[in-house]
Formats: structure tokens, sequence, C-alpha cells
């Protein structure tokens, strides 16, 4: 797995319009259901995977420019090193933008939430987490947090088509991992 980086995010509640009753909250790597902390990517301080290094520079991004934290959690992400083109039903490597440095440096602590599949049909910032924005929850067994519990599982599902490409991919898997401060 290739260490992507963090993000703050809002987490929400289920929304009525995801008919899923296991979920009780979104913890997507895509923002059209819960939000990052900000519309980052004009700050320029993010890393070639489109996220952030460390927390440090989410919080001194967020200082620098007067923007609460507050009430949002810090997630760390992993993603595996290939991307799922639908189209060719084939798996083909990614790499991170080379002109944004990317020194992502592992937390301390962290809890494994799950695993997302997102897409990225323009290659820069992750675009839409299918489970969550296109309610696949409904149909595709998920976790609390609109995840599904396995790697395995995300793997199986792209590549027997068995969960609908309803966006345009490629698609990548995360592991989605929330921050413990110690």
């Amino acid at each position: 797995m290739i260490l992507a980086g963090y993000m703050a995010k809002r987490i929400v509640s289920r929304p009525e319009w995801i008919e899923a009753g296991q979920v009780e909250d979104i913890y997507s790597v895509s923002s059209h259901v819960n939000d990052d902390f900000a519309d980052y990517i004009n700050y320029w301080k993010h890393n070639g995977y489109w996220l952030f290094d460390s927390p440090g520079i989410i919080e001194s991004l967020a200082k620098e420019r007067n923007l609460s934290l507050v009430g949002l959690r810090m997630f760390y992400y992993e993603a595996y090193e290939l991307e799922f083109d639908e189209n060719t039903g084939e798996w083909k490597p990614f790499f991170s933008e080379p002109s944004f440095a990317t020194n992502v440096t592992k937390p301390k602590a962290m809890n494994l939430e799950g695993f997302d599949i997102v897409t990225f049909s323009v290659h820069t910032s992750p675009e839409c987490s299918p489970l969550s924005c296109n309610s696949l929850a409904k149909e595709i067994k998920t976790n609390r947090h609109c995840l599904l519990d396995s790697f395995e599982e995300a793997k199986r599902l792209l590549e027997t088509h068995e969960m609908p490409f309803g966006e345009p991919g490629p698609y990548r898997i995360f592991a989605v991992y929330s921050v413990v401060t110690v």
C-alpha cells in the first residue's frame, strides 16, 4: 500500500437518501457527502496524491487561513498501488503528481475504519466514493461508516463488476484510518 496522506473531514450522519440501515455515518475519502476541512487545492500545500503529508500541515494551513478544525476528524489514507480500469478490466499502476513533493509520515496511533473505492477520472484529487455518493451501500454490504470491511472485498467487487460503475473511473482502493491523538 502507498502512504497517500491525511485529510481533516466533517463527519455527517447518514443522509436519508442513502437507504442503508447499517450505515450510521460517512467516512468516505471523497468530499461529496462528508466535506474536507476546506476547499484546499488552491492553497497548494497538498502532496502529489492531493492529500497532506502530515496533520501538522493541515493545522498550519487552518491557522494561516483562519479555518476552524473544531469538530472535524483527522484521517490517514493508504492506497493500493494499482487502479482499476473498468473499461479494460485491468489493474494499472498510478503515481503521485511529480510536481508536488510527497513525504507522508505514518501516524503513531491509528484505527483502521475500513476500505473505500474512489474514482479518479481526472487522475488528481479524490472524486466520488460510490458507496456513499451513489448510495451503493444500499446494495453492497458496508460497515457503519459506509466502508468495506476488507481490501479483498473491495478488489473482488471491482474485478467481478458486482459494483455498478455509475461514475467514470479509474477506481482506486483506499484504507481509511482515523488518527488517534495520544
